[in-house]
C-alpha cells in the first residue's frame, strides 16, 4: 500500500511528496564506511557521486561523516564538522536538493542546518546530550532509529523477547521524548533500524513485521542496502548485493516503507518503477 498517513514532509525550504516512496541516496564521506569508505572523501568526488544519484532518481542524498558499522571508531566533533557541513554546503549549492545529514551530534545538527540541509538522520534517535534540543531549534525533520547498543558492541549478542514489539516500545519512547523537547510530531520519521544490533532472524522478523509501525501514522524509513542481512542470506560480498539489497527494499515498500535509504539508486528506481506500475492498474 502507498505511504498515505504522511504524503508530505517539510525538508527546509522542499516539500517532499512521500503519496509514492521515494530513494535517499547514500554518500558516505568517511574513510571507513562498511560499503564504500574512502570513495567521496574528497568534496569533488562526492560531488561526482551525488550528482550520479541524482540523476539517477534520487530525492534525498543522505551525508554522513561518522561510520556507523559494526566495530566502528567514534570520530571527534571537529572531525565530522569537518567532513559533514563543506559537503552539505556544496550539494545545497550545487543541486537544491534535500540533504539529509546521518548524525548525532547536536553541533552538527545546528551547523548543517545552517548551510541548507533538509533532514536530520540519527541512529542514536537523538538521545545524545543536546541532540533533541538542536533538532527542535532547527526547524528540521527527523529521522529516529532504532539501534540496541552502541556501534561498537552492537552485534556482539543482541537478545529480544519480542523484536517488533520491542522497537514499536522504543519508538514511542523516544517520539514523546522528541515531542516533550519540542520537535513537531509532523516531522518525525521512524527508521527500525536493520542491522543495528540485530542478528539475521532478528532482521527478518523485523522486515516481516515493517507494517506493524504504521500504527505511529508517521513516514517509515528502510535501510536495508548490501548490509550483512543481505550477505548473510546470499552468501554474496558486499558489492555483489545489489539485487539483494532491491527486493528487500520493495518488500518494506510493500508494507509501508515511504522512504528507502540505498547505494544502488538507478536499481531501486528501476523496481520502484514497477511496483508503482502495478498499484495504479485498474481492473
Amino acid at each position: 500500500m502507498d505511504n498515505l498517513s504522511a504524503p508530505q514532509l517539510r525538508c527546509g525550504s522542499t516539500l517532499l511528496d512521500l503519496s509514492h516512496p521515494v530513494v535517499m541516496g547514500v554518500l558516505n564521506v568517511t574513510p571507513d564506511s562498511f560499503s564504500d569508505g574512502g570513495s567521496f572523501v574528497l568534496k569533488e568526488q562526492a560531488l561526482a557521486h551525488a550528482a550520479k544519484m541524482l540523476a539517477d532518481g534520487a530525492q534525498i542524498v543522505d551525508v554522513g561523516g561518522e561510520s556507523t558499522r559494526p566495530g566502528a571508531c567514534a570520530v571527534s566533533v571537529q572531525q565530522e564538522l569537518d567532513r559533514v557541513v563543506p559537503v552539505v554546503e556544496l550539494l545545497v549549492a550545487e543541486f537544491g536538493c534535500v540533504v539529509s545529514v546521518d548524525t548525532s551530534t547536536p553541533e552538527v545538527v545546528r551547523e548543517s542546518a545552517a548551510v541548507g540541509a533538509g533532514l536530520i538522520n540519527d541512529v542514536r534517535a537523538l538521545q545524545r546530550e543536546g541532540a533533541i534540543d538542536a533538532v527542535a531549534a532547527s526547524g528540521l525533520p527527523v529521522c529516529l532509529m532504532h539501534m540496541q547498543g552502541q556501534p561498537g558492541t552492537m552485534q556482539d549478542s543482541p537478545v529480544y523477547l519480542n523484536i517488533v514489539e520491542e522497537v514499536t516500545a522504543f519508538f514511542a519512547g523516544r517520539i514523546d521524548a522528541c515531542v516533550a523537547g519540542g520537535v513537531s510530531r509532523d516531522a518525525i520519521v521512524l527508521d527500525p533500524g536493520f542491522g543495528f544490533g540485530k542478528s539475521l532472524q532478528h532482521n527478518l522478523l523485523l522486515l516481516k513485521g515493517v507494517s506493524s509501525f504504521s500504527v505511529f501514522d508517521m513516514p517509515l524509513l528502510v535501510g536495508v542496502s548490501r548490509k550483512t542481512m543481505i550477505g548473510a542470506i546470499l552468501d554474496k560480498p558486499v558489492h555483489d548485493r545489489v539485487s539483494g539489497s532491491v527486493a528487500a527494499a520493495m518488500l518494506a515498500v510493500e508494507r509501508g516503507a515511504g522512504i528507502v535509504r540505498v547505494h544502488d539508486v538507478a536499481e531501486t528506481v528501476d523496481a520502484l518503477k514497477i511496483v508503482r506500475a502495478l498499484r495504479e492498474v485498474r481492473d
